[in-house]
């Protein structure tokens, strides 16, 4: 399989250099150029015809939002961003991701961060290139009518909806969020996996967007009706109180993440969810890495609550809902634009 083929956008020549050379050790990826801002990344896109592209947000004479936004209406193909640490850099990062960037990584704050930086680079560039592939054999439609996995009796209506997602979660919820309408009778909760500082950003993007409130989960928040809660990372995220009057609680957590673990998890926040509120919760697991999610799927599913799993046809990954429906734990299957529309016919 020949390796993919990377082009590196960032007007910082020392981190062109290191981040070509860095990604140079990975036999299975080829870095076939470097450009100094959009504009120019633009022009290497036409020549050079590589799989992924790597996109610094801020450059002289075209953006990477400017040139971002241009690529998907001309060129489409997977972009991941550099993105800052600061507010203004995770503002504009998840303005990126809602634009169709494929994923983010932060630049270290030093030089000694920069090796796990690239590593993870390398695996997001991997991970989009299997998208790149799955895409070019099939369009991103709808199929014909969703799957039906599970029964459940419920002995009344949905009090909340946990909603869980990774990678290509920020554009997807943009689509999901504002669907849903101004009288929708349940609490909704977010788990998104993404650094510290972005999850706020991001509750702030949907808001602008959305038909219900969207705020940023604190400590003591009601979960009530026609409310959207988006978790913080960094924090576990659990429920108290009863159905009628639950509230959230957040938790920076005593122990060190597991490998590839996530703060909060999905499972965390489902199983939580599950264990307060019993039947009255509707799961839904979306585009993502990994399996995260498929164990709170269980739980809610124990307890006669819903599920919902994204189908693999409008998935960035297909990771996390294919662990869901492979364990069983999947009520109904459907494509991206379909899954508000399921959700409020479970209500």
């Amino acid at each position: 399989m020949p390796p993919v083929k990377v082009l590196v956008v960032d007007d910082s020549a020392l981190i062109r250099q290191l981040v070509t050379r860095l990604l140079g050790s990975f036999p299975d990826l080829q870095v076939v150029g470097t450009a100094v801002n959009g504009s120019d990344a633009l022009s290497k896109i036409a020549a050079l015809k590589p799989d992924v592209v790597t996109m610094d947000v801020e450059m002289p004479v075209l953006d990477g939002l400017s040139a971002l936004r241009r690529i998907m209406r001309e060129c489409p193909l997977p972009v991941i961003m550099f993105s800052t640490q600061t507010y203004t850099g995770a503002r504009a990062t998840i303005e990126a991701l809602a634009l169709g960037a494929f994923d983010f990584v932060t630049k270290p704050a030093s030089p000694p961060a920069l090796e796990p930086m690239v590593t993870e680079l390398a695996r997001k560039i991997k991970a989009a290139a299997l998208y790149k592939a799955r895409a070019a054999r099939r369009t991103l439609a709808a199929r014909a009518a969703p799957a039906v996995m599970t029964s459940a009796a419920r002995s009344g209506r949905a009090r909340l909806v946990v909603i869980g997602t990774s990678t290509g979660g920020p554009a997807a919820l943009q689509t999901v969020i504002p669907a849903l309408p101004k009288d929708f009778p349940a609490a909704v909760v977010v788990v998104q996996h993404i650094p510290a500082g972005f999850s706020r950003p991001l509750a702030e993007h949907l808001a602008r967007r959305a038909r219900l409130p969207v705020t940023h989960a604190e400590s003591g928040d009601a979960v009530a009706p026609g409310r959207v809660l988006v978790a913080p990372a960094g924090y576990d995220l659990i429920f108290r109180g009863g159905p009628g009057g639950a509230t959230v609680a957040l938790d920076k957590g005593s122990r060190p993440l597991p490998p590839g673990g996530f703060r909060p998890s999905v499972d965390g926040v489902m199983t939580s969810a599950a264990q307060v509120f019993g039947d009255a919760v509707i799961g839904v697991v979306m585009t993502g890495m990994g399996r995260d999610g498929t164990e709170g799927m269980k739980e809610i599913k124990l307890r006669n609550g819903r599920t919902i799993a994204e189908d693999e046809s409008t998935c960035v990954v297909f990771g996390m809902p294919r662990a869901a429906i492979e364990a069983g734990v999947v009520d109904r299957i459907v494509p991206l634009p379909q899954i508000a529309p399921e959700i409020i016919s479970m209500l």
